[in-house]
């Protein structure tokens, strides 16, 4: 866990006890060839630490393909998914750039190009794309999204786009609170929430945690897991306060309990991306 990962919980925590609502602990473990051994225990030990309990989960998204089957199936039916055979690499010189990453241009709608491929299946993104008003990032307008998006790949693995939307409907999330990195895949979730029946939750994009080149914060990004600032004697509550001065919740980083915390105002917070400094000992 870094602290990006720390700062947006912390957000997400703060509101649903604010609001007496619940908080779902859920490990995006779809990838398994990707996932770590041992992972799941720190991530979840370090949320322990900084005390960011849950009350539900952990629930496991590689435990629940049987319900993004029936998803996948239900979209199938509905005939807004077809057969895809492109490849990443005809994709980057087939795609038209765009602000969220290239748009696909519909090579397979009418049949895929290549069907003695492995293939993945593609949702038909409806134009224009939904908007929505997001917590902190504002009215994000329609028609923001373009291309036809995968729901699972050619190696059988489920695309994070229908497995949370399947999730946060089952589960009965009412908001979601992540990175802004995240901002625009939202108009591809609302179009999948519109055409399964599902009812929509409200978001909140909290501004990016950044490493020391500028870049979004990463696990390979040294000195800024939550693990290196125990090992630097960093406590918990000097922690937080670091995290809520980024989000301007208070005007000092000065140590800070959970409960001082609550008592903050969360309408509003920086909207600024935020580089930490390494960790130290106090």
């Amino acid at each position: 866990m870094h602290l990006g990962h720390a700062r947006t919980h912390l957000v997400a925590w703060l509101r649903a006890r604010q609001a007496s609502g619940r908080v779902v602990m859920r490990i995006e473990d779809l990838d398994l060839a990707r996932t770590r051994p041992g992972s799941e225990h720190e991530l979840l030990r370090d949320h322990e630490w900084l005390g960011l309990d849950w009350d539900e989960g952990p629930v496991r998204q590689s435990e629940r393909l049987e319900l993004y089957e029936q998803a996948l199936a239900q979209l199938q039916r509905d005939g807004v998914v077809y057969p895809c055979s492109c490849t990443r690499r005809e994709l980057q010189t087939s795609s038209a750039p765009h602000e969220d990453g290239p748009i696909y241009p519909g090579t397979c709608r009418s049949g895929p190009l290549h069907p003695e491929r492995p293939l993945a299946l593609r949702f038909v993104m409806p134009e224009p794309s939904p908007g929505f008003t997001d917590a902190y990032a504002g009215e994000v307008e329609a028609g923001r999204v373009h291309g036809d998006f995968i729901l699972r790949r050619s190696d059988g693995v489920f695309a994070y786009q229908l497995a949370v939307v399947v999730d946060d409907a089952d589960q009965k999330i009412t908001e979601v609170v992540r990175g802004d990195d995240l901002l625009l895949s939202t108009p591809r979730q609302l179009a999948l929430y519109d055409a399964l029946g599902l009812r929509r939750p409200s978001f909140a994009h909290v501004p990016l945690v950044l490493g020391a080149t500028g870049a979004r914060l990463a696990k390979r990004d040294a000195g800024t897991s939550l693990a290196d600032y125990r090992a630097a004697g960093v406590t918990r509550e000097a922690l937080l306060g670091q995290l809520a001065a980024s989000l301007g919740l208070v005007p000092d980083a000065k140590p800070l309990s959970l409960d001082e915390l609550l008592t903050r105002d969360l309408a509003h917070i920086s909207s600024q991306p935020w580089t930490p400094p390494e960790a130290s000992a106090p």
